[in-house]
């Protein structure tokens, strides 16, 4: 299930930890131009591993990483940690701004970018404020925007919505679409949640236990926009049980001697 144009894919990721654990073996995964795929599987299988190797931040101990430009884009990668990891000293604002300032750029210079980014994730008349004055979904609005402010290609976002409530995650979920189709490029997204991954993606990569490396995908043939009437129609419920089907087979098949 390949996309006809890939935007990056990892070819071949292996990666062996200084411990010795093995935490991915012959990872093939790939993510298309505009599309929304999801990383699925069991906590410890390797999805955070395979993020940060694809961003970068961690070097595989096999295989490559395969840009559409034949090299990582500079400056157009953004990454969404499990944690919002602001600045506590720093205005909204400010913490947004970062990348921007890392990049050389003048407040000044910045100003409309950082503006547009907050006015994406609904943050706009919080700008002054101070990490300490937010909520936890509002702290994530806020990490978001800091990722969005280089106007990336690529959003990787590892478990960004683990830690809230589910009113809070449902409510992030809808608007997190709407950013991913404003910015017409790609999302890859790693959750342990077969619900979240049904409602958001296009395409599913569902992964086996440590080692982790694929073991079967799902495209979700339902049109955008998605709102909350999806979650509740006999198509979402139908994927649910697909999908979980798909994630215990995979368990399954690694218990078999």
């Amino acid at each position: 299930m390949q996309p006809a144009n890939p935007a990056v894919a990892l070819r071949g990721i292996g990666k062996v930890f200084e411990s010795g654990v093995v935490a991915l073996d012959a990872l093939d995964l790939t993510a298309g131009s505009r599309e929304f795929v999801s990383v699925l599987g069991p906590s410890g299988c390797g999805k955070s591993t395979a993020l940060r190797i694809m961003a970068g931040l961690t070097p595989p101990t096999a295989g490559n990483v395969i840009w559409a430009e034949g090299a990582a884009p500079t400056r157009r990668i953004g990454f969404v940690f499990q944690e919002p990891t602001l600045m506590p000293w720093a205005s909204v604002a400010a913490n947004v701004r970062l990348p921007l300032k890392l990049a050389g750029m003048s407040a000044t210079d910045a100003a409309p970018a950082v503006g547009a980014a907050l006015a994406r994730v609904g943050l706009a008349d919080m700008a002054g404020a101070y990490p300490r004055e937010l909520s936890g979904g509002m702290k994530m609005r806020a990490s978001i925007a800091r990722a969005l402010v280089t106007r990336p290609q690529v959003l990787l976002m590892d478990e960004p919505f683990a830690a809230l409530d589910e009113i809070t995650r449902f409510r992030l979920n809808n608007d997190l679409l709407s950013v991913w189709q404003a910015m017409a490029g790609t999302v890859v997204f790693v959750t342990h949640s077969v619900f979240e991954s049904v409602f958001l993606s296009s395409r599913i990569v569902v992964m086996t236990p440590r080692p982790g490396r694929v073991y079967d995908e799902i495209a979700i043939e339902e049109p955008y926009p998605r709102d909350d009437a999806f979650r509740t129609s006999a198509a979402y419920a139908g994927y649910c049980r697909r999908v979980s089907g798909i994630l215990h087979a995979a368990m399954a098949a690694e218990r078999v001697p």
